[in-house]
């Protein structure tokens, strides 16, 4: 991929993490968990932890674009 495609990734991450409360805490794994403001700060740096957000992000946009998210709710939400 190229660099600007990675900067495109990252800022789009960055983009939903921020729109969490800051005092939510979301849990990596056996990482740990942290709040937003330290994820954007693992993104930001690239490191495991930063890599590894970008992976779970990136794959629950594709599953929602795809349908798998929302595939079992009726398009007028009934039920």
């Amino acid at each position: 991929m190229t660099d600007k495609v990675e900067k495109d990734k990252k800022e789009l991450v960055i983009a939903r993490l921020m729109v969490l409360p800051s005092n939510r805490k979301i849990a990596i794994g056996s990482h740990g968990a942290y709040t937003p403001k330290e994820l954007i700060a693992h993104v930001e740096k690239s490191d495991a932890i930063g890599k590894k957000v970008v992976q779970i992000e990136l794959a629950f946009i594709n599953a929602t674009i795809e349908g798998k998210i929302y595939d079992k709710v009726p398009p007028d939400n009934k039920t």
